[in-house]
């Protein structure tokens, strides 16, 4: 639990870093300008998606070493059992370049990219047409509904993330269980031969659950710093 609470806070701050710059650019407006002046979705979504692609390969390594953390069974070390493969996130990362290579801490960053791309476009458009549906032209929106629409916000980007999502953490495994894919395609054909399409939706229901509380409170802490500190 350690290092995905440490890195998140890295991770999130290049993704909405990254969008609010962007969607300045393409805008020409401030944060607080923009109830006035309201962006195109168009313009939400291209500004989503840059920071979709962008905190991607800043996420891959942490990602990588989260999943396999995760997935690893081996009980920690007990008198006269094995040791575990990983003693923590930097032996983790450590073991995995001196195995796979610098490619290695990059696996599965393909389906994370095609994953988090468009997924995150599609988030900040939900996020921000359900404040707007729900507050009066020229205001900025309550505390209930920016909670509110950050939390839907986040199910919506999670049934549109999880095939992928499953493809990505296949992948990130595959170094470590014998089940070596030649790429994500091959990866999605052997998942569905071996498994049919119901494989692509595993996870959904923990993901849309976990989804609506941290993106609640993600969007309402994006909103009032971005206020206090404009």
């Amino acid at each position: 639990m350690s290092f995905p609470i440490v890195s998140i806070a890295v991770v999130n701050s290049v993704l909405f870093g990254v969008y609010s710059n962007a969607l300045l650019a393409l805008t020409a407006t401030s944060h607080q300008e923009r109830r006035a002046q309201p962006p195109s979705y168009t313009h939400v979504f291209i500004a989503g998606c840059t920071g979709g692609f962008l905190q991607a390969y800043c996420l891959a390594p942490f990602d990588l070493i989260k999943v396999r953390l995760q997935n690893q069974t081996e009980p920690r070390a007990q008198p006269g059992s094995p040791p575990p493969r990983y003693r923590g996130p930097v032996h983790c990362a450590a073991s995995i370049f001196q195995a796979e290579g610098p490619r290695g801490l990059f696996r599965g960053a393909w389906a994370l990219t095609l994953r988090d791309t468009p997924t995150l476009g599609i988030y900040f458009v939900t996020y921000e047409w359900l404040c707007h549906q729900s507050t009066p032209d020229g205001q900025n929106p309550s505390s209930a509904t920016v909670l509110v629409a950050g939390g839907f916000a986040g199910i919506t980007s999670w049934v549109t993330a999880t095939p992928l999502d499953v493809i990505k953490s296949r992948m990130q495994m595959a170094g470590l269980e014998q089940r070596a894919y030649r790429g994500l395609l091959d990866c999605v054909v052997s998942s569905v031969r071996q498994e049919g399409l119901g494989v692509f939706f595993r996870g959904l229901t923990i993901n849309s659950a976990r989804a609506f509380p941290v993106n609640a409170v993600t969007f309402l802490s994006y909103e009032y710093l971005l206020h206090s500190w404009g």
